[in-house]
């Protein structure tokens, strides 16, 4: 991979990462210093985002920033910084994701009918209408890069056949990838793109939540309980192919790569067929 840095730029390439004091986001993160980016460490939580920053700081500059990607002012702070520092920014990776709804107990995994609006709307929060308002402050500085990358982490989950249990993480996945999509469509031909990726079946707290909550439910999660132990006996996927799989869309030849669901490299779970590809394949448009 040849970076734009490397190819001679001459100015420091920045990049966002939310939802990166952990897990995924922090080996995102991880990744892209090495690579010689100056990352902003988004998260919520001042002191696991601040130790995270810390463990990292050998890697090259990261700056923590605390972003709560709910608040519309928290979002708007954390794109006047990077404008006061840089004034533009060339990697966004929208990672942070909830999978239940707020309060939900340690051994339920809600039905459909049993999820209530206020279910959803906490999910879609965090997991679409976050990724919506990062857009809207963050877009402007894209553009002010040579080549703006936007990677809305995503999951396998929203192309599975529908189950009888947690609808709202499913859904809201969804709708993120098909939000994205309609983003590509804007912005193609400017330089900048959109992509959703499936960053693999990782063993991060969201799973652990899950195989708790599968445990304790029995024969109605026993779908989320094959899914679980199978990440356990296999160890589940790394966290730095998705990473890798960023650091893929960072070079010149991956300008044309917009619109897309991505899958990272010699995963568990092998790519699913997503969606078609181009206008022309609608019968109005023969």
């Amino acid at each position: 991979m040849t970076t734009r840095q490397e190819s001679g730029s001459g100015r420091p390439q920045v990049a966002l990462v939310t939802g990166a004091n952990k897990g995924i986001g922090r080996a995102i993160a991880a990744a892209l210093l090495q690579e010689s980016f100056t990352v902003y460490l988004g998260a919520r939580d001042a002191g696991r985002g601040c130790t995270a920053a810390a463990d990292l700081a050998s890697l090259g500059d990261v700056r923590f920033v605390r972003l709560d990607v709910t608040s519309e002012q928290s979002v708007a702070a954390a794109a006047a910084r990077a404008d006061a520092d840089f004034g533009y920014l060339d990697v966004l990776v929208n990672n942070a994701g909830v999978s239940t709804g707020s309060g939900r107990r340690i051994d339920h995994i809600p039905r459909p009918s049993e999820e209530t609006a206020d279910d959803l709307r906490f999910v879609y929060e965090t997991n679409v209408f976050a990724v919506v308002r990062m857009i809207g402050s963050f877009l402007p500085l894209l553009r002010r890069s040579p080549a703006g990358r936007i990677v809305n982490v995503t999951s396998a989950n929203a192309l599975h056949p529908p189950g009888p249990l947690h609808s709202a993480y499913g859904t809201s996945k969804a709708a993120l990838n098909h939000f994205t999509r309609h983003l590509a469509a804007e912005v193609n031909g400017t330089g900048v793109t959109a992509n959703v990726i499936h960053p693999g079946d990782v063993k991060t707290e969201m799973w652990a939540d899950i195989r708790t909550k599968a445990q304790r439910l029995g024969v109605p999660a026993e779908p989320f309980l094959r899914w679980a132990d199978w990440v356990e006996k296999t160890g589940g996927d790394d966290p730095e192919k998705a990473a890798d799989l960023i650091l893929n869309l960072m070079g010149d030849e991956a300008a044309s790569v917009n619109g897309q669901f991505l899958w990272i490299k010699d995963g568990l779970q092998a790519p699913i067929q997503s969606w078609s590809v181009g206008a022309d394949s609608l019968p109005w448009q023969k």
